[in-house]
């Protein structure tokens, strides 16, 4: 699993490398920002079992290649909070993302794809991270829905479906 991050975090460079040597890349406020928010959630699947409910930190930066497809980098922090007998746990993702506006304002999907480090959790590190996304967007909204799955060693999988809003804060 370890060697699949590291060649996909590898092509995802080399892409971007091709790309900023092809294109005349200019960071402005209209094309990249930085997303700020909250999510809440509740855990399915084997999650479900030793956690009712997370919540978490949504933290991004976002490059907008044009008018309707973006790419960046994805971070954060999810806690889940351990029901019964179980401790708290949580996910720091790792991971890149992309996203299709389909207008400046309104509907957009996306996925972020990485590495989730798993926290609170012996005998296991973490694993793939995946996180689709629908939702809404203006100038300075997201709210959005979204299904989350960290492949984590051990056959664990953590998985939530929730919502959450992040603010844009515009680069100047």
């Amino acid at each position: 699993m370890k060697k699949l991050i590291l060649t996909f975090g590898i092509g995802i460079l080399g892409a971007t490398a091709v790309f900023s040597q092809q294109n005349d890349i200019n960071i402005t406020p209209n094309n990249s920002w930085f997303k700020a928010g909250l999510t809440a959630g509740v855990p399915v699947g084997d999650a479900s079992d030793v956690s009712s409910f997370n919540a978490g930190v949504d933290l991004r930066g976002q490059y907008l290649i044009n008018p309707n497809f973006a790419i960046g980098v994805a971070s954060g922090y999810n806690h889940f909070f351990g029901k019964d007998e179980f401790d708290d746990f949580g996910v720091v993702p790792v991971a890149g993302f992309a996203r299709y506006y389909f207008q400046p304002e309104g509907l957009f999907i996306g996925s972020d794809l990485g590495y989730g480090f798993l926290t609170n959790v012996d005998n296991n590190e973490g694993g793939l991270y995946v996180n689709p996304q629908i939702g809404y967007h203006n100038r300075d909204w997201n709210f959005y829905g979204y299904y989350q799955n960290t492949f984590a060693e051990n056959d664990v999988d953590l998985q939530t479906v929730g919502v959450g809003v992040t603010y844009n804060i515009r680069f100047k």
